[in-house]
């Protein structure tokens, strides 16, 4: 992966916010609590917080002229490297505040696509994040980048008449067309996963980022995945076979926790890691409920699966962290407005056995055990059924092979469509705890 070097040791940092019309003062104050977490996940040193109430953007410096020449005599106060501002900024605005300020500007997608970076492990989340990183940068690419060409071009890369940024934007299209090839490789192979997975009940963990996900993960599943009190702890999508109970078992999966104003390109990247989400049969979205503003992070969620094309899945809710939650009737409240969801603490172990039998009840709700006889000669319905289903064991008797196996209902009905002469019979399971 291209060191794009954004934040690459401890530096002092000030964080700019702007409060706009019809924007809420606790709004302001709680996205730039989180810029303050993503800064500090992000290894800065944050010295100064501050916002400015505008009517509207400046177009030159994002802010007006008068709080630069604030943020210029801060800059020196606290010796900052780096001003991370809340929003997007054009790159006429970067080029503008680093010539006035003279020092690093880099805005909140920038910030996350570096934390981003610093996350990744495996070779695919590395792609993902370098492409996203390298579209994002394309278009505000100034000399501070002029590095790039060491990295991914070298000696003689530069053509007649062309200037080193000229240089490093074709580079860097170069660059970028190479990792969609690559990710482009990488989907179909998770296609061929997804495909030998199909007849299992899958089951994804969505959330906001950092609350419990990979905690829950690591309860179900007792697998090892990274937990730590930190935005963007874990991006790589982890599958775990889990057992609910000696005849149910589920295929869960962990995925990159949403956040507010997630960079589009990050999205887009991240496709095929977040086509688990796509393809699951049940979302669990995961809440903080102890969070002060946990029905914001529940909105940005259901946003971000509307981005996704995912919001018509079934969706579980699942409060988690009760035991820090202060206000008593809070809980008794929630209950009342989703009267299907489930309360737990992972870190607690309190309520998991409850969570446990409601997934239950939702696959058999949504997952039907069947027997279908079929001639040993009509290979191609047998292959189908291997496909879209799940054997659980196969007989032969006469020229006939019988199969026991479990679907989602939908493909039942597609398999009871296709061949309605055959004998298929379902079965209703005991469910055992």
């Amino acid at each position: 992966m291209i060191n794009l070097d954004i934040i690459s040791e401890k530096q002092n940092a000030i964080l700019i916010g702007l409060e706009l019309p019809g924007q809420k003062r606790e709004e302001t104050k709680e996205n730039l609590e989180e810029l303050t977490r993503l800064a500090q996940t992000a290894g800065l040193e944050v010295k100064e917080v501050i916002w400015q109430s505008r009517q509207k953007i400046n177009p030159a410096y994002f802010i007006g002229p008068g709080k630069v020449e604030e943020v210029t005599r801060l800059v020196e106060e606290t010796e900052s490297r780096i001003i991370v501002f809340d929003e997007d900024l054009a790159p006429a605005q970067i080029r503008n505040l680093e010539k006035s300020l003279e020092v690093k500007i880099i805005d909140r997608s920038t910030l996350i696509l570096d934390i981003f970076a610093k996350h990744a492990r495996t070779k695919e989340a590395k792609t993902q994040v370098e492409l996203a990183q390298l579209q994002y940068l394309l278009p505000r690419l100034t000399r501070q980048w002029t590095h790039l060409s060491r990295q991914v071009g070298g000696i003689g890369t530069r053509g007649p008449g062309e200037t080193q940024l000229e240089t490093d934007r074709r580079l860097v299209r170069r660059r970028i067309e190479k990792l969609r090839q690559e990710l482009s490789r990488i989907d179909s192979q998770r296609r061929v996963r997804r495909q030998n997975r199909q007849g299992n009940f899958r089951v994804a963990l969505i959330g906001y980022t950092n609350v419990g996900k990979s905690t829950i993960m690591n309860l179900l599943s007792g697998s090892d995945v990274l937990v730590e009190n930190q935005l963007f702890a874990t991006l790589d999508s982890t599958i775990r076979n889990v057992k609910l109970n000696n005849s149910h078992h589920i295929l869960l999966s962990d995925t990159v926790g949403f956040i507010r104003k997630l960079p589009t390109h990050l999205i887009a990247s991240f496709k095929s890691t977040l086509d688990e989400v796509i393809d699951a049969d049940l979302l669990l979205h995961v809440v903080d409920i102890s969070h002060s503003y946990f029905r914001d992070q529940m909105q940005v969620v259901m946003k971000t699966l509307e981005e996704l094309g995912a919001h018509n899945k079934s969706v579980l809710i699942l409060f988690n962290k009760i035991d820090l939650v202060q206000e008593l009737g809070l809980i008794n409240s929630l209950k009342t407005q989703y009267p299907e969801s489930v309360f737990i603490s992972a870190q607690k172990h309190i309520g998991i056995e409850g969570f446990k039998n409601k997934l239950v009840q939702i696959i058999e709700k949504n997952f039907i055990h069947a027997k279908i006889k079929v001639p040993m000669s009509d290979q191609k319905f047998i292959h189908y059924i291997h496909q879209v289903s799940k054997i659980e064991s196969t007989s032969y008797e006469d020229g006939m092979v019988e199969m026991f196996f479990s679907c989602e209902k939908p493909v039942f009905d597609q398999i009871v469509q296709k061949h309605s002469d055959y004998s298929i019979q379902k079965i209703i399971q005991k469910q055992e705890n």
